[in-house]
């Protein structure tokens, strides 16, 4: 797949305003990344101070900014040709790309060393790897390399919630690598959900999607593939620390409903799809959202459950129950 990178400069039209720089750090996805890390640093045991707790979380935001801020800059001849993102600030004329690029770099300096500084060492290396991971692995080689892009990418969104543990801990765990493993295996069936209904745009962007390189047959079954592979990393975080008997219940139904979503997906033919406006795989990809919000809930839920003395006696008979 040829690379349509060219040699244009994106120059702002000094129209700017500040909604538009809010624009280039990806806010939608700015607050997964904060939800997750959250829920990484509140469940982790110990605890930090408040305020620490309050920076870290504004730390890890900024270089989840940064990150959208250096993929916008690197993605903007790509940008400009598909339908979804020819608004966004540098395609739009609004935000140049020199512009764009200093500010990813800035925040990128800043958010790290200060993570550092906040909590330790390790979280603010886990930040500073996954800011390169996305803006370099992913964005400059993965995406416009191979299909399994969005695979191995996937590794930069999934390391919020472990940099949350471990600016607590500093340590990584079991619960930690579960928490990665449910955003990492959860990224595939989500994206490619997208891209079945999308895939014109990643054909004119010369971007190698699965639908583009193998076709949507291909992707439907890949999907079904990945929602399986997926299911006993979620259903594993309700035996461990972070668990219990309300993530398990809610784990299971919305594992069976996703798995039921993409087995309806890997049934239907092109024909269909097309006559209903892929209908069931807008749907699946709308529950693929919820799933990964509702999953991170139930974790938080069940540590501030854990406070409550009778719950707290009743998960750990429950968790007493799972070794036998």
């Amino acid at each position: 797949m040829s690379d349509i990178r060219t040699d244009i400069t994106y120059v702002s039209t000094g129209d700017a305003e500040f909604g538009d720089y809010i624009a280039l750090l990806k806010p939608r996805v700015m607050s997964l990344v904060v939800f997750t890390a959250l829920v990484g640093l509140l469940v982790a045991p110990g605890g930090l101070h408040p305020i620490e707790g309050l920076a870290a979380i504004i730390f890890i935001a900024l270089g989840a900014g940064a990150s959208g801020a250096l993929n916008m800059w690197w993605d903007a001849d790509i940008d400009r040709v598909m339908q979804r993102t020819a608004k966004r600030p540098i395609p739009a004329g609004k935000v140049g790309a020199q512009e764009a690029m200093s500010l990813g770099v800035a925040l990128s300096g800043i958010s790290v060393i200060m993570l550092w500084l906040a909590t330790n060492a390790l979280a603010g290396f886990l930040l500073a790897f996954t800011i390169f991971f996305y803006a370099v692995i992913y964005s400059m080689w993965l995406k416009r390399a191979t299909p399994q892009n969005i695979v191995i990418g996937g590794a930069a969104g999934a390391f919020p919630p472990m940099i949350g543990w471990v600016a607590v801990t500093g340590s990584i765990s079991l619960e930690a690598c579960l928490m990665f493993m449910l955003i990492f295996m959860w990224t595939p069936p989500h994206f490619w959900a997208l891209a079945l209904f999308m895939k014109s745009d990643y054909h004119k962007a010369k971007v190698p999607m699965l639908t583009v390189t193998h076709g949507r047959k291909a992707t439907r079954t890949h999907i079904l593939i990945y929602t399986i592979a997926l299911i006993p990393f979620a259903l594993a975080a309700g035996f461990t620390s972070i668990g219990g008997p309300v993530y398990l219940a809610l784990a299971l139904g919305l594992n069976l409903m996703f798995l039921h979503g993409a087995w309806s997906i890997w049934r239907r033919d092109e024909g269909t799809a097309e006559a209903d406006g892929y209908k069931v795989e807008k749907r699946v990809f709308r529950f693929s959202l919820y799933y990964l919000f509702v999953h991170f809930g139930a974790i938080l839920a069940e540590t501030a459950l854990a406070r409550l003395p009778i719950y707290a006696e009743f998960a750990m008979q429950f968790k007493f129950l799972e070794v036998f």
